[in-house]
């Protein structure tokens, strides 16, 4: 018996899960609570990274109780996907490191883009353009905020390649992750010099080197070896973002497969076999961590918004679904922008909630946490539609996180975005991806053909049919028309969030 243990370390959490690789079964599991660092400004997120070593060391001692650990023999680490861990010249953490969510380098955005000729021009050299969530401009926004510290970096790390270096000691970073970073050419996979220059003359020498997917970082440390009573043989997969290791664990690694994630946040992402450059840029065009592209779309509001209104009508997570399929039938005249902590697609990083068309009759807690779900599934739709646009044709939608655990919601998928959607039979995705391709990693180390990765998904990643709903092609068509009134709305509000921030400040 071969053991892979599977690592993602989220916003919310570290959870670990255990893969047998020969009955090609999870059969081990545990978690740890994370929390933000309370009372900062608006639209700043961040953690301390001790944090997350504190709980990647409770997860896996927590699973190798539960399995015998000799048989382990490679660990892989998804990471919540932008954050910057800035490191000293010894590797000690300089600052709490700022997260995908931290919206306080809109500014350092525009500074980047104007410096470098505009937009498209961005696009050009990188694939993508620069968004408050990547880690560019939060290199930036340390050097023009905080100098000290910034005279002190000498290491560049996204969270996962943190916990790879815990785990290794060493600095590594591969495609899939770096390619969310702004600093990338997604196109040809290797830094783009004109961006790192943009920020800093002396950035490319911060920088790890990048690495192939396939490739693992290293052994397992002599020191975390006999931390964790594993052997020094076990190997450390190259690892990578939670969407990139979300793909692997629903399967989506061949074309037609479309995942959607409802957790904290939203993403909507696809296998191609080529970038996809949205010109627009609004699609991400990121390197998938299989040897790909993942062209994706990110919303900021999900579960955060349907968990507000939870909390504000005292509902548990079943009367939320029964409320939502009480109203389900008739027409619903509300309409909300779910933007509470800003938004990233749609480019609104101002943005606040609106509730849209409330009176006497539609002031309704089933009807207002049903256009919560509405609100945030059509802001995914959003995406849906546009990586359409770009030729990205999705057959079938694997769901996966907190939404898609309610029944309501699913048929509310269905519907919205006019395909099948089901959801998976083990749903800790990113961390079953990690596993998978950590046991990739450790098969490759010695094959002189290279093997492909669907080898080890097949068998391992399965849908749960009993989840699966079909569009109803009336509720479709009306949905289609609430997308557009939600489009018209978002747009005509933008300026008055700007005008709102502006009242504020």
């Amino acid at each position: 018996m071969s053991l892979s243990i599977g690592i993602d370390a989220g916003t919310q959490s570290i959870k670990a899960v255990v893969l047998d690789l020969k009955s090609k079964r999870v059969v081990a599991e545990a978690r740890a609570a994370l929390t933000l660092i309370e009372n900062l400004p608006a639209g700043h997120a961040e953690q301390h990274p001790k944090d997350w070593i504190e709980a990647l060391d409770q997860v896996i001692k927590a699973v190798l109780k539960k399995v015998n650990p000799k048989q382990v023999i490679s660990i892989g680490v998804s990471g919540q996907q932008h954050g910057f861990v800035p490191l000293d010249k010894d590797g000690a953490v300089i600052r709490p490191a700022k997260l995908w969510c931290d919206t306080s380098t809109e500014e350092e955005c525009e500074i980047l883009t104007r410096k470098l000729g505009g937009e498209a021009r961005v696009i050009k050299l990188a694939g993508l353009p620069f968004r408050p969530g990547y880690t560019a401009p939060k290199i930036l926004w340390l050097k023009r905020h905080e100098p000290k510290h910034f005279a002190r970096l000498r290491h560049v790390l996204l969270p996962h390649d943190y916990l790879n270096f815990y785990l290794t000691g060493k600095y590594t970073m591969e495609h899939g992750d770096a390619s969310g970073t702004g600093l990338l050419d997604v196109r040809k996979r290797v830094w783009s010099k004109q961006v790192l220059r943009a920020i800093d003359a002396k950035l490319e020498s911060y920088l790890p080197a990048l690495q192939d997917s396939r490739d693992a970082v290293g052994y397992l440390s002599t020191q975390r070896a006999k931390q964790y009573g594993l052997s020094e043989t076990v190997l450390v997969g190259s690892g990578g973002g939670d969407n990139m290791m979300g793909a692997i664990g629903t399967g989506n690694v061949t074309e037609g497969v479309v995942t959607a994630s409802f957790g904290t946040s939203g993403t909507i992402y696809a296998t191609a076999k080529k970038p996809i450059i949205d010109q627009s840029g609004e699609i991400a065009a990121f390197c998938s961590s299989t040897g790909e592209w993942l062209p994706l779309l990110c919303t900021m509001n999900v579960t955060t918004v349907t968990e507000k209104v939870r909390a504000l009508f005292k509902m548990d997570l079943d009367e939320l679904d029964k409320a939502v399929s009480s109203v389900y039938s008739v027409d619903n005249p509300l309409v909300i922008l779910p933007y509470i902590a800003g938004e990233r697609t749609p480019n609104v990083p101002d943005g606040s909630g609106v509730i849209f068309g409330l009176n006497a009759q539609t002031f309704d807690p089933a009807l207002i946490a049903r256009s919560a779900m509405e609100g945030v599934t059509l802001g995914m739709n959003y995406g849906l539609q546009r990586l359409a646009k770009l030729g990205v044709k999705a057959t079938e939608i694997r769901v996966t996180g907190g939404g898609a655990k309610s029944k309501a919601w699913r048929q509310m998928m269905a519907d919205i975005f006019g395909l099948p959607v089901v959801a998976m039979v083990e749903d800790e995705g990113a961390a079953l991806g990690a596993a998978i391709q950590a046991a990739w990693c450790h098969a490759n180390k010695d094959s002189i053909k290279h093997i492909p990765l669907i080898h080890f998904t097949r068998g391992v990643v399965a849908v749960n049919e009993k989840t699966r709903c079909k569009p109803n092609k009336r509720k479709h068509a009306q949905y289609l028309k609430l997308q557009v009134l939600h489009e018209q709305l978002s747009l005509t509000l933008r300026p008055l969030f700007k005008a709102h921030k502006a009242l504020r400040a």
